[in-house]
């Protein structure tokens, strides 16, 4: 959502400060590195679709974010229900947390900004979600107070169409 830090970019923060980044790196095989990066990349075009969402002229609002739902229900999430169920493991990739875990979190947690019950049909993303939420620094970065910003409200997001002549 425009004007929040992403979870991935603190999560990514502080993974760089405590070394984490390079160590797990080091670790991962080829392959495991580029399933990360597909699931990262896949993810991306989801987040695109709900970012812009907000800035849509009013009359496509109800059509687009019938299009973001239908995509992660029926293209997005099921791949990674899948991906949870055939891995066997709480992480997407491996057995440690990735850049993957932490954009499918942000990715969950986006779209039940839109639509609260989302997950509904997707129970081992329900489960992922509440593990991913208990990890200490990703639970205090979602509590009230942190840096993770709440959604846009009317006035910022008139105040963004004015300055970007939407």
């Amino acid at each position: 959502v425009p004007g929040n830090i992403p979870l991935h970019a603190i999560a990514g923060r502080k993974m760089a400060a405590e070394g984490q980044s390079d160590t797990m790196a080091s670790a991962m095989d080829v392959r495991m590195k580029q399933r990360i990066d597909m699931y990262v990349e896949g993810l991306a075009d989801l987040f695109e679709l709900i970012m812009h969402h907000e800035f849509k002229p009013p009359n496509e609002m109800e059509k687009d974010l019938a299009n973001i739902m239908d995509k992660a229900t029926n293209r997005y999430f099921p791949v990674f229900e899948k991906a949870l169920k055939d891995h066997g493991q709480d992480y997407l990739v491996g057995n440690k947390l990735s850049w993957a875990d932490i954009h499918l979190l942000e990715a969950i947690l986006m779209t039940e900004e839109l639509k609260s019950d989302i997950l509904s049909a997707f129970p081992l993303l329900q489960a992922f979600k509440g593990r991913m939420s208990s990890v200490p620094a990703i639970k205090k970065f979602l509590q009230p107070g942190s840096q993770r910003k709440p959604p846009l409200d009317e006035k910022s997001i008139a105040n963004v169409r004015k300055i970007f002549n939407i």
